[in-house]
């Protein structure tokens, strides 16, 4: 760690950027404190709002609520079995029926705290691994670059929910997506169908917004409201004692570690961290018949684990421009609309930049502590709000947020288009994740290939020639013909 990385704390505790955090923290727990919500949609709601701060700001007030978001889909998963994000599905297994046995206020402070340390720990893997991890990537050229994309999105058409094919099929619509629009190498016009507002393509905007926002709307208008029983919030018990730090130690470590490496690896995503973690800890346990019962080891395992990944997912994007999670794809959309170019050079272009980013995400963790314990009460409420309130609310800021950003109504017709599509998929369960990588990661993918051939004459040779090409490729492959022999034997045992 740099004398650089140090300076840079103080600007962080200014009154300004400390005020970004401690609103994008109660910004990401009301999102994700609110079923329907999620953090990827409350994040792509804030976007059009980022035009007019500046980006250090914007970029600190949106990683804010990711970490925000992830812990507050706690609160409706213990107090109602209801995962406020996908990240919290196996937090109902023992956060409710732990609320229901009259001890609420023990789950949810267990599960702030683990949330807290599982946020510390895999900020000690972010801060430690982007520099040396950046310096690693300046040896990439464009074939490089272009191997690793493509390993990427393989890994998240293979990981995603659901088959492989539907992965697949997700990924290529969102390859679609991004090819209208002006040619990034000869200039020349393609797929614009006789309309002057594609010249510039899709904007990442009103894409993002209607695939996240409209196509959850939508997707809550149609459903009825879920029949659930609250539980009263009590605070007995709530803060850990010594010796629970003591019994939970090798399981809060284990389940940072756990989230930090799989938030890494592009596409799995905190939901899949938390399910490892969990399964890791029971099998760990003594009274693994306890689990799925009110398992105190079992709320510790998932939710250090899921906001673990929300740092390890920050590794690889600040680093070298790939994104580890869907709400990752969100933020590198939010880098290019600022026009920052995420990878090596950020650390040698904008130091400032890159390192108040990190040392944010330390002090957001700070913040969601103190604002989770001290407002458990007010943000419990937000689980009960109803969607027939809702919905009409969040349909008019995508509408507002869409329109202010480039003063368009075309954007309102993209935003809509992309709603209706982003509802189709999910009604074919088809995951919206590998879209929208996909969508986000295309430009790269198309300009660096297409880089390398006219820097190798029209020769594809390097691509196997160059190490860590052919690592990157052969990785992609590995996980292409795993994923397929898997499919094709739990289609055979008929699971």
């Amino acid at each position: 760690m740099t004398p650089e990385f140090f300076a840079a704390l103080g600007p962080i505790l200014a009154a300004e950027p400390l005020l970004y955090i401690v609103g994008g923290v109660i910004l990401g727990i009301v999102a994700g404190a609110t079923p329907g919500l999620t953090g990827a949609m409350g994040i792509a709601l804030m976007l059009p709002l980022t035009y007019y701060i500046d980006s250090k700001l914007a970029l600190i007030l949106l990683v804010s609520m990711y970490v925000g978001a992830i812990s507050g889909g706690l609160l409706p998963a213990t107090l109602l079995r209801i995962p406020g994000t996908p990240a919290s599905i196996m937090t109902t297994f023992d956060g409710y029926p732990m609320a229901r046995d009259g001890r609420p206020g023990r789950a949810l402070g267990i599960g702030i705290t683990a949330s807290f340390v599982g946020g510390v720990i895999s900020w000690l893997f972010l801060a430690g691994l982007s520099p040396p991890l950046a310096r690693f990537a300046l040896r990439f050229g464009p074939f490089e670059y272009f191997s690793m994309t493509l390993m990427a999105l393989m890994l998240i058409a293979a990981v995603t929910e659901g088959s492989l094919m539907r992965g697949i099929v997700s990924g290529f619509l969102g390859l679609v997506a991004a090819l209208p629009g002006l040619d990034p190498v000869s200039g020349e016009m393609r797929l614009t169908f006789g309309f002057h507002q594609l010249a510039g393509g899709f904007q990442p905007l009103p894409v993002l917004i209607g695939i996240f926002a409209v196509s959850q709307i939508l997707l809550m208008a149609g459903e009825g409201a879920p029949v659930t029983e609250r539980v009263t919030t009590g605070f007995s018990r709530m803060f850990m004692t010594l010796a629970d730090w003591r019994r939970q130690a090798v399981n809060l470590v284990r389940s940072s570690v756990v989230g930090t490496w799989i938030g890494i690896v592009p596409g799995i995503g905190a939901n899949i961290g938390s399910i490892v973690a969990y399964t890791l800890a029971k099998s760990a346990s003594r009274t693994p018949d306890r689990f799925g019962k009110g398992s105190e080891e079992g709320i510790v395992a998932s939710e250090t684990a899921n906001n673990a990944t929300v740092a390890g997912a920050l590794i690889p994007l600040i680093t070298m421009g790939v994104p580890g999670s869907v709400v990752d794809a969100i933020l590198l959309g939010a880098l290019v609309i600022h026009n920052i170019q995420p990878g090596p050079l950020l650390f040698r272009n904008e130091p400032d930049l890159v390192y108040g980013l990190i040392w944010a995400v330390l002090v957001a963790n700070v913040v969601m502590l103190a604002l989770m314990l001290a407002g458990i009460r007010i943000f419990g409420r937000l689980a009960t709000i109803p969607k027939a309130l809702l919905n009409p609310v969040l349909l008019v800021m995508c509408c507002v947020g869409t329109f202010a950003a480039a003063n368009r109504h075309f954007d309102l017709w993209i935003m809509l288009g992309f709603g209706l599509l982003g509802y189709v998929l999910q009604r074919c369960r088809v995951p919206l994740g590998p879209f929208v990588i996909a969508y986000i990661l295309a430009p790269l993918l198309e300009k660096n290939l297409r880089s390398g051939l006219m820097m190798s004459a029209g020769s594809y040779e390097p691509l196997i020639t160059r190490p860590i090409s052919a690592t990157f490729l052969a990785i992609a492959l590995v996980t292409l013909v795993y994923a397929v022999v898997s499919e094709v034997r739990a289609a055979r045992s008929g699971r």
